[in-house]
């Protein structure tokens, strides 16, 4: 994590929207109607302009919104509107426009995470949320757009980690 704190504002800007324009090409995303990203942190790849592509091509956005010590589920967004500073200085949606959404009915996830190796294998930032939420999404493909210092042979991973479908990095896709 401390070598993604270092990636300069404008470089990781540039990385986050070369990976996302490289998504918004695939398969994955135009066959997508619902789709849950994360609402991102200042040292994590940003996705503000991945929301703006999912309103404009009018998918359903959501995010992830914590209801307890390692449970979160999903929850709509609505528009940019419908967001509010939330815990820990990250965006959540307003009360007003929470609207749950089961995790079943999820078609794509973009999964945040700290490394991710070829067999899908991806080290979270600790809390176990997205290994308790992911086999709940179960007709959803699991993605990680990542920087290429991210990226590893492999990670040594416990029988409850959930693994993830593709990694999109500027150097490729695992």
């Amino acid at each position: 994590m401390l070598k993604r704190a270092a990636v300069p504002h404008d470089e990781r800007d540039r990385i986050s929207h070369a990976l996302i324009k490289k998504f918004l090409a695939t398969e994955i995303f135009c066959a997508s109607k619902i789709i849950m990203a994360y609402a991102s942190t200042p040292d994590e790849l940003q996705l503000e302009k991945f929301f703006a592509a999912c309103f404009a091509e009018e998918k359903i956005l959501a995010i992830p919104f914590i209801v307890g010590k390692g449970e979160m589920q999903a929850v709509q967004v609505p528009n940019f509107d419908a967001l509010e500073v939330g815990a820990f200085n990250i965006l959540t949606v307003k009360p007003a426009h929470r609207k749950f959404i089961a995790p079943t009915e999820i078609d794509c996830v973009i999964v945040p995470g700290a490394a991710f190796d070829v067999s899908g294998g991806r080290l979270g930032l600790g809390g176990g949320y997205y290994d308790r939420f992911l086999p709940l999404a179960v007709n959803a493909k699991k993605i990680a757009l990542a920087y290429d210092f991210q990226l590893v042979e492999s990670l040594p991973l416990e029988p409850h980690d959930a693994k993830i479908d593709f990694v999109f990095s500027i150097e490729g896709r695992i």
